[in-house]
Parts: structure tokens; sequence; C-alpha cells
């Protein structure tokens, strides 16, 4: 499938990226744990069964939600950048991911991953991160820029959480907080479509309150925020970091 271009557009005279390099950015983004790729397998560094890419179903959005393959969790295009651009009906990139995948990057149980946290100090209180995949190292270098701007503080804390083994709000499918791998900031700023009323596929408009100084600055360490998302959850971010390299290699940008 070809990548669906949401709220960013790559630049005049950018390819888009195929999946061979989508791929191979996934395997850069996680050295610890993924080693290549042989046909239609991701293989795993730790030699356990290799995953399966791309299962060969054709789905719509909730289908891919609920049962996304690694093709799936590739295929929306994430825009980079300090501006807020209102995404095109089911336009989440990100949203979309691979259950199989998460659960052999960071634990396939709550005890698995939770062996596998360790303190992060935010802004007056500690946090539980998973130090797998350098989700961890990331978040501290957020909040190590972030510091620099003590203005932003009331919208970074008191933070909602970080790792909560749970299933996405009405899904099946897993949150990335199961995996300690994302955090949600102070809510008193937060929009969220089941908050506001929406439905799948049919959500209202709002207006983003965080400023998105905050978004670029997660963006720059490899988390990706929710309020990209068609499906908004703006007080969320979590780390993708394979998401991030592929939107930079197509250069794509929500202030295009």
């Amino acid at each position: 499938m070809g990548i669906a271009l949401v709220a960013g557009i790559p630049a005049a005279g950018a390819a888009e990226p195929d999946l061979a390099t989508r791929l191979k950015l996934l395997v850069e983004a996680y050295p610890e744990s993924l080693s290549g790729v042989e046909g239609n397998r991701l293989v795993l560094r730790n030699g356990g069964p290799p995953l399966q890419i791309d299962d060969g179903t054709v789905k719509d959005h909730q289908a891919a939600l609920t049962t996304g393959d690694i093709e799936d969790s590739l295929r929306q295009l994430y825009p980079l950048g300090a501006c807020d651009v209102k995404p095109t009906v089911d336009a989440d990139p990100g949203r979309i991911r691979s259950d199989a995948l998460m659960m052999r990057l960071y634990g396939q149980s709550a005890k698995a991953v939770e062996a596998d946290l360790v303190p992060v100090s935010w802004f007056g209180a500690t946090l539980r991160v998973t130090k797998r995949q350098g989700a961890a190292s990331a978040l501290e270098k957020v909040r190590d820029e972030l510091a620099e701007k003590p203005e932003l503080k009331r919208y970074l804390a008191p933070s909602a959480g970080t790792f909560n083994w749970r299933k996405v709000s009405g899904a099946s499918n897993m949150s990335v907080h199961s995996f300690g791998a994302a955090i949600d900031l102070n809510t008193k700023f937060a929009d969220y479509w089941i908050w506001s009323g929406g439905k799948p596929g049919k959500v209202p408009d709002h207006a983003n309150r965080y400023p998105l100084e905050i978004v670029e600055i997660f963006e720059r360490h490899g988390y990706i925020w929710g309020g990209r998302w068609y499906h908004y959850d703006t007080m969320h971010f979590e780390y993708r970091p394979e998401l991030i390299a592929i939107a930079r290699a197509a250069d794509a940008s929500a202030c295009r």
C-alpha cells in the first residue's frame, strides 16, 4: 500500500519512502531488538520467531486499528513541525500499531514490561518509563529541553501518567502506555475525541491548547503527538522513532 499523506506533505521533489525504505528505518529505530528484513518477515535480534510484515489483508481504518500488522502501522505519514493542521477523516498516523511488534519490543505481559521500567524525574514527580529501545533516555532529553522554558511547566505537570497495562479505551488493541513508552501531560489543557462525544470516523472539531513548541521538542527526540490524529488525544505523546525517521526521510511537514 502507498503512504497516506495526511496533515503533512513531502517537500517538492522529495520521493515518498517506499515500504522497503520504511522497513529499513524501522529496523534502524530499534537496534536493540530488530536485526533486519527477510522477505515478508521482520527478523528479531534475540533469535525469536520472525514477525510477519504484511498479512495480505486489505483493511478499512477500523480493522487496521484492531488487527493492524507491521505494514499497516507504517502506512500513514506523520507530519512534523510546530504547526497545527486539521487532519482528514481517519488520518491517524501512529495510532495504528502492531501489538505483536510492540510486545516483542517491550514485553509480552505487564510483569515483563515492569521489569524494565526506570524512574524519570518529571517536573516535581517521578514517572516510570521503559528503558527499552531508549524511550526513557529520550524522555529525559525532552524534559531537559522543556526545563529551559519554565513558562511551559503548567502544560506539562502534573502528568496524567505513563505506564498502565491496558487496552485502548473502547478498543481491543493495546495502548502504548502498556509498554511504558507513552506519557500524558496535564489534562487541564487536553482534548480527547471520546470525551468530546465523538464516534469512530466522526469527531467534533477542537482547538488545541498545548503550545506547539512542546510538540516540536517531543518530536525531536522520537515521540509523536496524539494531536496529529483525526481521533485526537492532545495530551498524549508516545515513543515511535520509526515514524519520526520516515517523516524526516520524506521531509513531511505540518507547516506545508
